[in-house]
């Protein structure tokens, strides 16, 4: 890596993906205030069949990985946080204007990376109040920076499917 590759950024395409990180970070954490100012832990609020805000705390990781193991993975998930946060900045910073879908995948995992890690960092755990269900069967309570997370992961993939020769 030279000193010119990181300097100004290629395009304009790069700084707009991170303004939508910051969008998504702020997003996330307005709706997670919100959440904890208005609903109470573990009382589920119907919003429609099929979906309630759901207060929760996760201390793992995705689907409540490791949520019992006595605090030292708070510091574990936040490193590896910062370390894939650091990866992705820098691979969008220098991604070429042409792959914008790669480029808008990369800036939603990066943005609901940091809006976990701004949790984890600042309260131990991470904020979570989407519960998704279907009679008695619920899906695991996750967050806007989860969503954001896994959408960016499926567009990523297609990203791949669609252009994985190209950007070789």
């Amino acid at each position: 890596m030279n000193a010119d590759s990181l300097q100004q950024p290629q395009s304009k395409v790069p700084m707009l993906l991170f303004v939508l990180v910051t969008v998504l970070v702020v997003l996330d954490q307005y709706s997670k205030y919100l959440c904890t100012l208005y609903l109470e832990m573990g009382l589920p609020v119907a919003v429609f069949p099929g979906l309630d805000l759901l207060l929760a705390q996760n201390k793992g990781a995705a689907f409540s990985f490791l949520d019992d193991a006595g605090g030292w993975q708070r510091w574990l998930f936040a490193g590896i946080s910062v370390v894939v946060s650091t990866v992705l900045t820098l691979w969008l910073w220098r991604l070429p204007r042409q792959q914008q879908l790669l480029g808008f995948a990369l800036a939603c995992i990066l943005g609901g990376a940091l809006g976990n890690l701004i949790d984890r960092v600042m309260l131990g755990y991470v904020v979570d109040f989407i519960s998704v269900y279907y009679a008695q069967w619920r899906f695991a309570t996750f967050n806007v920076a989860d969503a954001a997370i896994s959408c960016g992961a499926a567009l990523l993939v297609l990203d791949v499917v669609l252009h994985g020769a190209q950007h070789e």
